[in-house]
């Protein structure tokens, strides 16, 4: 509720409304349709349009939308137990996530281009890793601007490693669309393998850690990925080692 888009199409009046809706929230939800045109000063037909503008059949149904757009505005206590965390380490270190490791580490040694791709968060991870890889003596690029014009030939058949913890991001998407017509081989880190972005991918590392957010802020931990990116990196270092003995 309350997009971008869909403020921005209101008008001068249908503005005016929403502003006093958003400094009158808690007595909005339980005032009349026709309460609301008298405190605004607009008539209900304003209010009408300014409901179905925002996708509601009705004032009725605005209400409803607005309530638990406002209940997911509340502050909640977030999770301090970091059990979570340690429990996800324990499952990362299993054989099958062993595997999984010595998978993307295969796929780093096998290319010269390497470039982490990620948004948000996750693309404060993907920079990480990058130069994570990078001090270990494995150059590689980061991309966390991810409306950067980018020219996906000069990588062509790279590795591109690819990091969402939802797995959904659309500009994310369309990066890889643009890198697999280059023959990129895509390499993912997602929270699970059961999304686009994993499925899109011919390698998939996924850790399922649980999501929190507050509203619609997304703050689920990004330890994971790094633990796997560190963890690459570590193996990747001794296997250079060993290989000059």
């Amino acid at each position: 509720m309350f997009e971008c888009d869909e403020v921005k199409n209101l008008n001068e009046l249908e503005l005016s409304l929403y502003e006093y809706i958003m400094k009158n929230s808690e007595k909005v939800m339980y005032m009349k349709i026709r309460d609301l045109a008298n405190e605004a000063h607009m008539s209900t037909t304003t209010v009408l349009r300014f409901c179905r503008k925002l996708n509601c059949d009705g004032f009725s149904e605005f209400k409803l939308k607005f309530k638990m757009y406002m209940d997911s505005k509340e502050d909640r206590k977030i999770n301090e137990d970091t059990s979570f965390i340690i429990d996800n380490f324990k499952r990362l270190a299993s054989d099958e996530f062993k595997d999984k490791i010595n998978g993307l580490c295969q796929l780093i040694k096998e290319h010269d281009n390497i470039v982490f791709l990620g948004g948000g968060l996750s693309g404060i991870v993907g920079k990480y890793g990058s130069r994570y890889i990078t001090s270990i003596g494995k150059f590689s690029i980061y991309i966390d601007d991810l409306y950067y014009p980018m020219n996906c030939e000069n990588f062509k058949r790279g590795l591109v490693i690819a990091l969402s913890e939802s797995g959904e991001t659309v500009e994310i998407i369309g990066a890889i669309n643009r890198f697999k017509k280059e023959k990129c081989t895509i390499a993912s880190i997602t929270n699970s393998e059961n999304t686009t972005i994993a499925r899109m991918s011919d390698f998939n590392i996924s850790y399922y850690i649980p999501e929190e957010r507050i509203g619609t802020i997304d703050i689920t931990s990004h330890l994971p990925p790094m633990y796997i990116l560190e963890t690459v990196g570590r193996k990747l270092y001794n296997e250079k080692i060993r290989s000059k003995k």
